[in-house]
């Protein structure tokens, strides 16, 4: 099938990814823009998958300071090499994510750091609120899982719907860029500052 130039440019423009990727993608979509899309993006997240392994040695140390200076945020983002830490693509990822953390104030990075007994004492008390608003006691566990699902949302900066794009979570932005960009990203560390508060 005859792929034109304009489509393949088109593609590449949408989702960053190599000429040659994109004409692949295009010749196994049989011309369907969309399609060849979201084959890009399904290939782009196994290969982050593979790199999630890999060891991330360097990187950058981003600050961000919200309008007013009465909020500021340090964030520690890293990557594999030096290259890739002066790169503008991971510079501005590193930025939408302090951007991000000043605006959604997570408390943890990932769902592994949330101590086990906080999350234990939040689910004890969602299962008290299902029964006091008359929940049978058989769903009540299924409820509590369902809000802790929800608490991790609020609290786990991976797990936040991105400021800029609500429709994808943090996770899902560090997992785009590291198929675009070609190398694991890790966010390694956060401090949030609101003036005034110790």
């Amino acid at each position: 099938m005859e792929i034109k130039t304009e489509l393949v440019k088109e593609l590449r423009i949408k989702s960053s990814a190599g000429m040659m990727d994109c004409k692949k993608a295009l010749v196994e979509s049989k011309g369907d823009l969309v399609k060849a899309e979201s084959l890009l993006r399904e290939k782009g997240l196994a290969q982050a998958s593979k790199k999630a392994s890999r060891a991330t040695k360097e990187g950058i140390i981003e600050s961000y300071i919200h309008n007013g200076s009465k909020i500021g945020v340090l964030v520690e983002v890293n990557c594999e090499t030096d290259f890739v830490a002066r790169n503008q693509v991971f510079k501005s990822l590193v930025h939408d994510i302090a951007l991000h953390i000043a605006a959604a104030n997570p408390a943890y990075v990932t769902v592994d750091e949330v101590p086990a007994d906080e999350v234990e004492k939040e689910k004890e008390i969602y299962k008290k609120q299902a029964l006091n608003d008359g929940k049978p006691e058989n769903i009540v566990e299924k409820i509590a899982e369902g809000r802790i699902k929800k608490y991790y949302e609020e609290s786990v900066l991976l797990e936040q719907a991105f400021v800029k794009d609500p429709d994808k979570k943090i996770d899902e932005l560090i997992k785009e860029n590291i198929a675009k960009i070609g190398e694991n990203i890790v966010i390694k560390r956060f401090c949030r500052f609101v003036l005034g508060e110790i």
